[in-house]
C-alpha cells in the first residue's frame, strides 16, 4: 500500500513515535511532509513518552493522534495505555501503528521472536482493537476498517494497525546525516584495542554487529562481549550490575544515543552507585541508524554533561580519533566511574553482517569467562 493512502486514510494531524524498519515509509513520509515539528510529528524517546505526547495533544485538541512503533515497544507503552488511556481510565482514544516485526513464519532476529509471538495477544490484553496490515490490503479495505474504527474512537477507545513487512511504500528516497566524520565501526574497532580482554557490554543495533565482526577479523574470542541485542536502552543498567559484582575487573558499555535517550533514568542510578570500575561510552550519530537513519534529539544535548550532572567522576565528549584514543586511555588506566560520548558521523558497511552464534550461545560464552575472573 502506498504511504499516502495510508495517511489519508488515518486522517490524523498529530504523529509521534519511536522508528522502526517496518514502518520505514511511515517515517520517511513524515520526516518528508513534517520535519521534526511539535505540532505534528514528535519522534520520542520511548514508546511510552510518544504514547503520554498522543494523550496530551488529544487533551489539548480534542482530536485523534497516532503512536507509531516497533512491537518489541509495545512494553514500553502498556503503563500508560492501561493506565492513563484506557476507557476505564480517561478514555483517551488514540491508534497505534505497529511493525510487527518477528512475525510467526517469517525469519528474523532472535530478539523479535518472541516479541513476534505475543503481539497480536498484548493488544487483546489491553483491549486495542486491531487490523493486519499486509501487501494485499486495499485503501478500500482500510476505508472500511476506519470507518468501523471512529465509533470504537469516539468512545475513548484505542485502535491499531499491525503493518507487516512490506506491506507500506513510499518513493521518495530520503537521506539522514550530520556533520561529523568519524564512524561508529572506527570507534568500535578502538574500544577493542584499549579494552584488551576486559568485558564488553554493547547495545542492541549495528554496535554490536560491528563488535561481533571486530573480534572475527582479530581472530579473538567472543567470550569478552555480551551483544545486547535487543531491550534497547538497557545495556548500561546490565553493565552496571556486573561492574559491581566483578569490582576488581573494568567493564565497558557501549551505548547508542538512541538507546541512552530510552531509558536515561539508568545513569542517574548509575551515576548514585559510582561503580570504580564501569567506562560508559555513548555513540552518538544523532540518529536511529539501525532501523533508517532518522533523527533522535541527541544533536541537541549534551550527554557528557548530563552524565556530570548525574554523578559521573569523569566525563568527556570527543569528535575525532585523537582525543578518543586521549580518553579511552585516561578511563583505563584511572579508577573511577567516566563517561565517553562520541559524536560521530552516520553510516555503516553495506556488507556488514549477524552474529553467527546464537543469544543464548553468547550469554553461555560471556558467563564462563565471567566465572573465570575474581
Amino acid at each position: 500500500m502506498r504511504i499516502e493512502d495510508f495517511v489519508d486514510c488515518l486522517q490524523s494531524e498529530f504523529y509521534t513515535g519511536v522508528p522502526d524498519s517496518l514502518l520505514k515509509p511511515l517515517c520517511n513520509y513524515l520526516m518528508d511532509v513534517y520535519g521534526i515539528d511539535a505540532k505534528h510529528h514528535v519522534i520520542a524517546a520511548n514508546e511510552g513518552n510518544c504514547t503520554a505526547m498522543a494523550a496530551g495533544y488529544h487533551l489539548a485538541t480534542g482530536k485523534i493522534p497516532v503512536v507509531y512503533m516497533q512491537n518489541s515497544g509495545q512494553g514500553n507503552a502498556v503503563n500508560p495505555i492501561a493506565s492513563l488511556l484506557h476507557e476505564k481510565v480517561y478514555a483517551i482514544p488514540c491508534i497505534f501503528v505497529v511493525g510487527w516485526r518477528g512475525e510467526p513464519g517469517v525469519h528474523d532476529e532472535p530478539q523479535h521472536c518472541f516479541q513476534g509471538e505475543i503481539t497480536l495477544k498484548l493488544l487483546e490484553d489491553m483491549d486495542i482493537a486491531y487490523m493486519v496490515i499486509s501487501k494485499e490490503t486495499t485503501r478500500d479495505e482500510l476505508v472500511g476498517q476506519m470507518n468501523e474504527y471512529r465509533h470504537l474512537l469516539s468512545k475513548g477507545k484505542c485502535v491499531a494497525f499491525v503493518v507487516r513487512k512490506g506491506a507500506l511504500s513510499f518513493d521518495k528516497k530520503m537521506e539522514y546525516s550530520n556533520s561529523y566524520s568519524l564512524l561508529r565501526e572506527e570507534v568500535m574497532e578502538m574500544i577493542v584495542e584499549e579494552a584488551k580482554d576486559d568485558p564488553i557490554i554493547s547495545t542492541t543495533g549495528k554496535a554490536s554487529r560491528e563488535l561481533y565482526e571486530i573480534r572475527d577479523r582479530r581472530n579473538q574470542s567472543h567470550q569478552y562481549d555480551f551483544l545486547t541485542v535487543g531491550s534497547m536502552g538497557h545495556s548500561s543498567s546490565i553493565a552496571l550490575e556486573v561492574a559491581v559484582q566483578k569490582p576488581e575487573t573494568k567493564v565497558w558499555c557501549v551505548d547508542g544515543d538512541g538507546a541512552a535517550l530510552m531509558h536515561m533514568g539508568a545513569m542517574a542510578v548509575i551515576g548514585s552507585e559510582k561503580p570504580s570500575n564501569l567506562i560508559h561510552i555513548c555513540i552518538n550519530n544523532q540518529a536511529h541508524e539501525t532501523v533508517g537513519g532518522l533523527p533522535t534529539v541527541a544533536a541537541d544535548i549534551d550527554f557528557s554533561e548530563i552524565a556530570k550532572a548525574c554523578g559521573y567522576l569523569k566525563t568527556y565528549c570527543v569528535s575525532d580519533k585523537e582525543s578518543l584514543l586521549k580518553a579511552l586511555k585516561r578511563a583505563k588506566r584511572e579508577q573511577c566511574l567516566t563517561f565517553i560520548e562520541v559524536r560521530c558521523g552516520i553510516g555503516a558497511r553495506e556488507d556488514l553482517g549477524r552474529p553467527k552464534t546464537t543469544a543464548r550461545e553468547n550469554k553461555e560464552l560471556f558467563m564462563e569467562y565471567m566465572r573465570s575472573l575474581s
